[in-house]
């Protein structure tokens, strides 16, 4: 498949040298200088991944992540001269998958974008078979008192309905596929598209600490999410 990247970078030699070299590297490539310009892209063509320049002349990079979060799940790279920390987790809450810092390598950045488009198509996959999974008979999944719409991405229990992350509702999909079955945390970390500059272990266990204070009776005792010690989670429910 012949990827299409959107480069948003108001700097033009880096604009195109980033665009050269991604066309060079087999990939479809479109350039917008600022947000209006990214939009106007985003509504006539059908684009996987955005490389985002943070400091654009009008808009700031950072709402226009927000932004794009907000209604979509392409991937989103950030490309900044900034150093600070604070602006690269800013990044990553404002929902961007990936971050990078000028100056950097042409090369580690294309294994970047190859991991994180292998990653969208991995989650999107993953997405189809578990709806498919469990959708043959009815759309909606059940285990104990919850119910669990995974098409309308609603979870409730008792009528009421319980809001999820992106992140948090893309591995409670991934555990209702497999239940009673020990998933190991890299698994699990290749099952979500809201990946982190240098996912970690800690990535999955913050989103299951989430879901078994949104879920559990008792977070501190949990009988749904099962940490099976050395190996990783164990959905323990009986699902319908």
């Amino acid at each position: 498949m012949n990827h299409h990247i959107l480069v948003v970078e108001d700097e033009p030699v880096t604009r195109a040298k980033l665009s050269g070299y991604f066309e060079n590297a087999g990939y479809r490539v479109s350039e917008a200088e600022d947000g209006q310009q990214m939009r106007s892209i985003l509504t006539t063509e059908d684009i996987d991944l955005i490389m985002l320049d943070i400091n654009l002349p009008d808009e700031d990079g950072l709402s226009l992540t927000r932004e794009l979060r907000n209604h979509s799940d392409i991937g989103i790279i950030l490309v900044t001269g900034r150093t600070d920390t604070i602006d690269r987790i800013v990044g990553l809450e404002m929902g961007a998958d990936d971050y990078v810092t000028k100056p950097f390598e042409l090369r580690e950045l294309l294994v970047r974008v190859r991991n994180l488009l292998w990653r969208v198509a991995l989650v999107e996959q993953a997405r189809l078979e578990a709806q498919e999974a469990v959708a043959e008979e009815d759309d909606l999944t059940c285990f104990g008192e919850w119910r669990f719409d995974i098409p309308k991405r609603k979870l409730s229990r008792n009528n009421e309905t319980v809001k999820l992350t992106k992140a948090e509702y893309e591995i409670l999909v991934a555990f209702v596929a497999y239940p009673n079955r020990v998933l190991p945390r890299e698994r699990l970390l290749n099952l979500i598209s809201h990946r982190v500059d240098a996912p970690s272990d800690r990535t999955i266990d913050v989103l299951v600490r989430r879901l078994r204070n949104k879920m559990e009776v008792d977070p501190k005792a949990p009988e749904l999410f099962v940490t099976v010690h050395g190996e990783g989670y164990l959905f323990a429910a009986q699902v319908t």
